[in-house]
């Protein structure tokens, strides 16, 4: 088992060095960037993320003149930096490092990262760590409620239709699970807006953010029916699918367990190797509840989280935030997978790592 544990550990470092050099790859060959946004803002046709959200998203960039409308930039790479002196494009490459070639830009971000470096934010003034702890806990409150309304439900439920298998009960709520299944959460959201958030029809919810205005200042009992009142509507959204997707992994969990040999002659134990089963597949529940379905249910009930976080990072080309994140959660999702993996051996000692090739 420590031999698998170093191997697993040891595979971290290219896997994570992988998805870093791909991803910057290809933003290598996406067009537009960082120097073009800020020249974008400066001729006024930014109509990015930033200006639809409110961002602070010029930094120092935005307070500066037009340099010398004499000067020809002409042939500059830029699209846009026509009339702009190439001093000045100059010095915005290298506030954003672009002075430097790709590989040296590469090199430079791996071994920062290596020491957990991820720079500020172009477009902020803020470090990307900082800007994470920010927007992480309304991504984990979403998360975390959706996870566990959704194990309380699907859990009993998969059980039952394991119990019940190819009965009436069975077959119904197996249709209703593959129709919710087939349902774009996004699509959901936006139908449960129109139907009770003043779309169309009823204003029972509100529209956007986790609290209302003032919500400091409520009592303490108002204060948990406002939060509440707030996430309903987006954790209906974010969990359908998640809500099928266990109901269905319990059932067939179930199914397999108590069709064994072993279960049929000690049917009093049947039903604990199934319930470890579904213990052993909670680390990783646990952290993909965060993330999952959360980038266009944040963005369209305006929760303020990672998802949003990300989008808006894109959008504005702000690079040490997208690839700082996606280092960070890179990095969980390896470290989550080993854990589940020990999980499943210690709930299952049927299980052995060490005749298994990584």
């Amino acid at each position: 088992m420590t031999a698998y544990i170093a191997r697993r550990v040891l595979l971290m470092f290219p896997t994570l060095l992988g998805i870093l050099l791909v991803s910057f790859v290809v933003v290598q060959f996406a067009p537009g960037g960082p120097v073009e946004r800020v020249i974008a803002q400066m001729s006024g046709a930014d109509t990015g993320a930033s200006r639809a959200t409110g961002a602070s998203s010029g930094g120092d960039f935005g307070s500066r003149s037009r340099p010398g409308a004499g000067a020809d930039a002409v042939n500059s790479k830029y699209r846009g930096a026509q009339g702009l002196d190439p001093a000045f494009i100059k010095n915005l490459e290298k506030q954003f490092g672009f002075d430097k070639p790709a590989p040296e830009r590469f090199l430079l971000m791996v071994w920062n990262y290596a020491r957990f470096d991820f720079g500020k934010s172009y477009f902020r003034d803020t470090s990307v760590v900082q800007l994470i702890k920010e927007k992480l806990p309304v991504s984990m409150s979403l998360g975390i409620w959706m996870m566990l309304i959704s194990y309380l439900i699907s859990i009993p439920l998969g059980i039952r239709k394991a119990v019940r298998d190819g009965s009436r009960f069975d077959t119904w709520t197996s249709a209703i699970i593959i129709i919710g299944f087939a349902i774009p959460g996004f699509l959901f959201a936006i139908l449960l807006i129109i139907l009770f958030a003043g779309g169309s029809f009823w204003s029972i919810f509100p529209l956007r953010g986790l609290t209302s205005d003032g919500w400091s200042e409520f009592p303490w009992y108002w204060k948990i029916i406002d939060y509440f009142w707030h996430i309903t509507l987006p954790l209906i959204a974010m969990g359908l699918s998640a809500f099928a997707t266990t109901t269905l992994l319990t059932k067939n969990s179930f199914l397999d367990e108590i069709r064994k040999q072993y279960v049929m002659t000690a049917r009093a134990k049947a039903g604990a190797p199934s319930r470890r089963r579904v213990i052993a597949g909670f680390p990783g529940a646990f952290i993909g509840a965060f993330f999952s379905g959360a980038l266009l249910i944040e963005t369209i009930f305006s929760l303020d989280g990672l998802g949003l976080l990300g989008f808006e990072s894109v959008l504005n080309r702000d690079y040490p935030v997208v690839f700082g994140t996606l280092f960070i959660f890179s990095l969980l999702g390896l470290v989550v997978g080993l854990i589940s993996d020990l999980a499943y051996m210690w709930v299952d000692p049927r299980i052995d790592f060490e005749a298994r090739e990584v």
